[in-house]
């Protein structure tokens, strides 16, 4: 047994313990143990690089969500399989998948016209259990000689972004004989050549042609050329496998019909591997490894994939020049005369990957993947057993992990400079809410802890490109990264958010040089927020303030204002590093600290003074012509006259109102705010909208997050009958990013029971019974506010690590002797306690840490 697979074996061995008895409504998935039956109904697992492309593998071992060309298409579904065939026995050969999904024979798109499943036996039983990056699926009937372990995955090495942005995938099949006999047998892997472009028409599309298939050392490349005025149709994906025994069809049989997939299934029946050489027309190509296994032997078959898209037609945001509509004409132009646009070069006014920086095709790409296969195994393998190590409960382990894959899905793009952009989510076809829109990405911890140089990427689009000369921040990045106008409101949760993000990425990378040259348009961008929405200086947010809630809030409120209070402390404290005074400051966070515990506190829970008079911004109906939706019929003027604005909390228990000082805690910052007073709010949410069962509840919004006998948190509540007649959009709903911080909040404060609670509810809906458990959504699959399940690490244990200081926080709320993963910018290991003593084992990398603070005190 070599390394890396005592270290995959470890992981799960050390894991196989940490399940959960707790099971899912269905009584039969553990919190992170396996999944089977009609759990495995939902399952997709991301196969792919951050911000190149994914494809998903299935719980029952197939492939869909194929999603290379920079964008989602989520019910993309290719014909692509691997299969089984062993000599001698009835009904010897085998698609190597587990049974077919009830929804796959009717109720997908396409099933109306008898679907594309290819009808051919398949094993009886399967099962699924995830250790991301990694899969493993376990495929095996009874009578039938051989067993069978998928194991799929793609590099994951925190603090290594380039190695974990490659697009490839790597399959190992691994078959074990159970008998007493040997047998021979032969093993397939197919595809269709998946790559060709379709133009819908009635049936079925037509495909625009110049795709081929090309052979590529032991394996194939399936191939979409470029055609004029279009240079995104150029794709390639490359399928190979290292075994001594390949041997390669370029080229399936070619008939009408289903002839070709008749012949594919007959070759794997009959033991005979096709081996045509490379042919015009091809429809599909394999990979067969015939092989001979003695009693109790067992062999395992690697499957390379690689892919590269080199450009795309993708680009949001307004043309804000005439320039850049010569540049767009200008590249359509080159793309005509030079009769392949592939042959364009300069810059394209299209986003175009970071992975075309250095790989120039598919075969690039490939002979990277194969020379570093192992080496990039290894430290995706030390990542997943170091993280699944960690002494943390099973439903936050598997919380985290699950949506750890959203960093390799297509809500994830990277620049060809490398700078991350991203969507909120995935739509079915196409991205969701452009531009790493910032009051999203407020709650996502994942990033900024295992890829911090990515996250401070982001930080520099917000500061350098998004940020005009008056401080106003556009909340949407442009695609390609480009100045945007500045035409529509700040978001004040996003804007105040980003200064405690930058304190974050200062004391994360310890580079006080980096803070230095952001600190002029720090400072400007707060000043700005406090000359819009505080004019007055009374430390809260009184002026109208666009929030994420896609509306805004008239009049102070304990959610936005503890942002502004955030920023305030975090301010000071990056002034206070740099040399400067911040007086002004220092002032307005005094001022806020005392109005938002007394005015903006019910003895209960913070709330809101919703406020239209007497301010600055102009009466909501006029303000309503910039904001989104919320218009004023004369119904509506109506209901202003009654009670005010539409869209907003009043008395409501909202459950991300300490949100700010959630934020504070995540990025080290000391806000001052009375912990008693929080710890009160948050345990207030837990109190009025934690629900176990939603089967009446009314949610006349987007109700399929949460419905009927399942739990959530809901996002308000109001305990005192006093809802508005339109409260807040999305008031209703259930959003696990949302869920997360609460949890994390309340652990924080000492409640880690009924933080869990929440978590809990949140992973039985994503049990794969109805929904994927790798794809927490919200406004699109693999939803960015997901992953402030990150957080739910420093909200059990404290740990949190200043480069600045070279110090490491932890607290005890797990007790005197525990260990949990951490990662930083240098590298990644265990943080803990061992008999109340900290601890720091470095398992990639460097940590340097010359100090612990425990509890608050320091100990050595």
């Amino acid at each position: 047994m070599n390394k890396i697979q005592t270290l995959i074996l470890l992981t799960i061995v050390a894991v196989s313990c940490a399940t959960d008895p707790s099971a899912s409504k269905s009584g039969q998935h553990s919190f992170n143990g396996s999944y089977t039956g009609k759990n495995l109904n939902r399952i997709a697992f991301p196969i792919g690089g951050m911000g190149a492309g994914m494809l998903c593998i299935e719980g029952n071992g197939s492939f869909s969500h194929l999603s290379l060309r920079h964008t989602p298409d989520i019910f993309n579904t290719p014909f692509m399989f691997g299969a089984v065939s062993v000599e001698g026995h009835e009904n010897g050969a085998k698609m190597l998948e587990g049974p077919v999904q009830d929804w796959k024979i009717f109720g997908n798109p396409g099933t109306g016209n008898g679907s594309r499943l290819f009808g051919v036996p398949r094993f009886a039983q399967a099962e699924f259990i995830s250790r991301f990056p990694f899969c493993d699926i376990r495929l095996k009937e009874n009578g039938y000689p051989l067993e069978v372990k998928i194991q799929a995955w793609s590099p994951f090495i925190p603090a290594d972004p380039d190695n974990s942005s490659l697009p490839v995938g790597g399959l190992e099949y691994t078959f074990e004989n159970k008998t007493g006999e040997v047998q021979d047998a032969l093993f397939s892997f197919n595809a269709e050549n998946f790559m060709r472009v379709e133009l819908p028409s009635e049936w079925g599309g037509r495909y625009v042609g110049k795709d081929s298939i090309h052979a590529f050392e032991d394996g194939f490349i399936l191939e979409q050329q470029c055609h004029d005025e279009h240079p995104e149709y150029k794709g390639e994906f490359a399928v190979f496998s290292d075994d001594e025994n390949v041997i390669v069809d370029h080229c399936w049989f070619r008939g009408g019909w289903f002839d070709a997939k008749t012949m594919l299934w007959k070759n794997m029946q009959n033991l005979s591997p096709a081996s045509n050489p490379v042919r015009q027309g091809a429809e599909g190509a394999s990979i067969y490894v015939p092989f001979k296994l003695d009693p109790k032997e067992s062999k395992t078959i690697k499957v390379y994939f690689s892919w590269h898209v080199p450009h795309s037609d993708l680009r949001t945001g307004w043309l804000n020049s005439e320039e850049e509509q010569k540049k767009i004409e200008a590249y359509t132009q080159a793309s005509c005369e030079t009769g392949s646009s592939c042959c364009v070069t300069g810059d394209s006014p299209y986003y175009e990957p970071w992975y075309y920086s250095r790989f120039y095709n598919v075969a690039e790409v490939a002979d990277y993947w194969i020379r570093n296969y192992s080496k990039l195994k290894s430290g995706s393998a030390l990542f997943s057993s170091t993280f699944f190590e960690s002494d943390l409960p099973p439903v936050v382990l598997e919380a985290i992990a699950a949506n750890l894959t959203i960093l390799k899905s297509p809500t994830v793009l990277r620049q060809k400079d490398g700078t991350l952009w991203a969507w909120e989510g995935c739509h079915d076809l196409g991205g969701c809410c452009a531009g790493t829109c910032t009051h999203v990405w407020n709650y996502a911890q994942a990033i900024p802890n295992l890829f911090p140089m990515l996250e401070r990427s982001i930080r520099e689009t917000e500061y350098n490109i998004d940020q005009n000369k008056e401080g106003h921040q556009n909340f949407r990045s442009y695609l390609p990264i480009r100045e945007p106008d500045h035409n529509f409101h700040a978001a004040s949760d996003g804007q105040l958010g980003g200064i405690m993000k930058m304190a974050r990425e200062w004391k994360i990378s310890g580079d006080t040089e980096w803070l230095r040259r952001h600190w002029t348009r720090i400072r400007s961008s707060l000043d700005y927020c406090i000359s819009q929405w505080d004019p007055r200086h009374t430390g809260t947010l009184e002026e109208p303030h666009h929030n994420t809630y896609d509306i805004e809030f008239w009049g102070p409120d304990g959610m936005c204002t503890s942002f502004y209070l955030g920023a305030l402390a975090a301010a000071i404290e990056m002034a206070g590093a740099l040399g400067e005074e911040a007086p002004l400051y220092t002032e307005l966070l005094e001022k806020g600290i005392a109005t938002i515990e007394s005015d903006l506190y019910n003895g209960e829970y913070f709330i809101q003074k919703v406020q239209w008079e007497g301010l600055s911004a102009p009466n909501p109906v006029e303000a309503s012509k910039i904001s989104m939706g919320g218009h004023y019929s004369e119904e509506a003027i109506s209901v202003l006259e009654k009670e005010g604005p539409k869209y907003q909390y009043g008395n409501g228990c909202i459950s991300d109102g300490v949100l700010g000082f959630w934020l504070a805690e995540m990025c080290g910052v000391e806000v001052g705010i009375d912990p008693a007073k929080v710890k009160s709010h948050l345990k207030a949410v837990h109190k009025y909208n934690l629900k176990t069962d939603l089967t009446d509840h009314v949610n006349p919004q987007r109700a399929g997050y949460a419905y009927g006998d399942e739990g959530g948190l809901l996002l308000c509540s109001w305990p005192n009958d006093d809802e508005p007649t339109f409260p807040f959009v999305y008031s209703n709903e259930v959003w696990t990013g949302i869920e997360y911080q609460v949890a994390s909040h309340l652990m924080m404060v000492g409640e880690t029971e009924k933080g869990l609670d929440i978590v809990r509810e949140v992973r039985k809906r994503y049990d794969g019974r109805i929904r994927n458990p790798f794809n927490e959504y919200e406004c699109g699959h693999w939803y960015a506010r997901a992953m402030a399940s990150y957080g739910l690490i420093q909200g059990m244990t404290g740990i949190r690590y200043n480069a600045v200081k070279k110090a490491m926080f932890i607290d005890t709320r797990l007790g005197d002797d525990f260990s949990s993963f951490f990662s930083c910018e240098t590298g990644f290991g265990k943080v803990g306690l061992k008999k109340g003593e900290p601890f720091v084992e470095v398992a990639l990398g460097e940590i340097p840490v010359e100090r612990f603070v425990v509890d608050g005190e320091i100990v050595n």
